[in-house]
């Protein structure tokens, strides 16, 4: 997995781990938390129809046909609705695409030189229980990665920050797994691997670019070495254990 970007830390009550590719010194910048700007329930705008549209067609242009949408009413600062692609002969498991997150921009500090528009993915296996998930019982075996997408969309804008590649985020502090038969206790921001160049950028037809990033989910032994050791220990990691965007629910840590 190839490192494309420095790295600042992001925070909040999901608290964030920072860390710069190829910095000095073996530790990462440690764990940095923000507090939300926003004092209680801020209504979203509602998606601006032509970046929406500009989703759509990329999600069928890259991804495949759309099985499902997940919609979201009532949504606090955006609507994060979760695109489900059907499993293809080329990509034979399920895609999730956010589309909302880009409703508002990210507050990207200067000198960055990205897009303040994005939106967040995973893929699934195809086999996938999505009616658990889509239903809740109870147990959240199923439906973390839909709830792991959502928060991790509205975070920028809850915190008034931003998230970018190899930014990472434990679930918790002390971090706590997604659900009580996961072993994933946090996550890391990607770029995609299992797609052309091309797919990482949504192009709308203003000349507005949305960055589409995808999550990792990470093992506590992960997190930590991204805390105490830096994002080139991570990125290790990952090329070591083969680790993509398509989510293997009972991988081993390789840390």
């Amino acid at each position: 997995m190839t490192d494309t970007s420095g790295e600042t830390g992001i925070g909040g009550s999901a608290d964030s781990i920072g860390g710069a590719p190829g910095e000095a010194g073996p530790r990462g910048s440690g764990i940095l938390r923000h507090v939300p700007v926003h004092d209680g329930f801020v209504a979203a705008p509602g998606q601006r129809e032509e970046m929406a549209e500009a989703i759509d067609r990329h999600i069928a242009a890259h991804f495949g046909p759309v099985d499902f949408v997940l919609h979201e009413l009532g949504s606090h600062l955006v609507g994060v609705h979760v695109y489900v692609t059907e499993p293809t002969e080329e990509r034979p498991f399920r895609t999730l695409i956010t589309s909302g997150m880009s409703d508002l921009p990210m507050t990207v500090p200067g000198g960055h030189g990205i897009s303040p528009y994005a939106e967040v993915m995973i893929a699934l296996p195809a086999d996938w229980q999505f009616t658990e998930a889509v239903h809740p019982t109870g147990d959240d075996t199923w439906e973390w990665p839909i709830r792991l997408l959502k928060e991790v969309a509205r975070l920028p804008h809850e915190y008034a920050t931003w998230i970018g590649p190899w930014h990472s985020l434990p679930n918790g502090d002390p971090m706590l797994p997604y659900a009580p038969s996961v072993p994933f206790t946090g996550v890391v921001v990607t770029p995609m691997l299992r797609v052309p160049a091309e797919a990482r950028t949504v192009v709308v037809g203003d000349g507005t670019e949305i960055s589409l990033l995808a999550l990792v989910p990470l093992h506590p032994g992960e997190v930590t070495v991204k805390l105490e050791q830096g994002t080139d220990a991570l990125i290790d990691i990952l090329d070591r254990g083969a680790i993509t965007e398509l989510l293997d629910p009972s991988r081993p840590s390789y840390a």
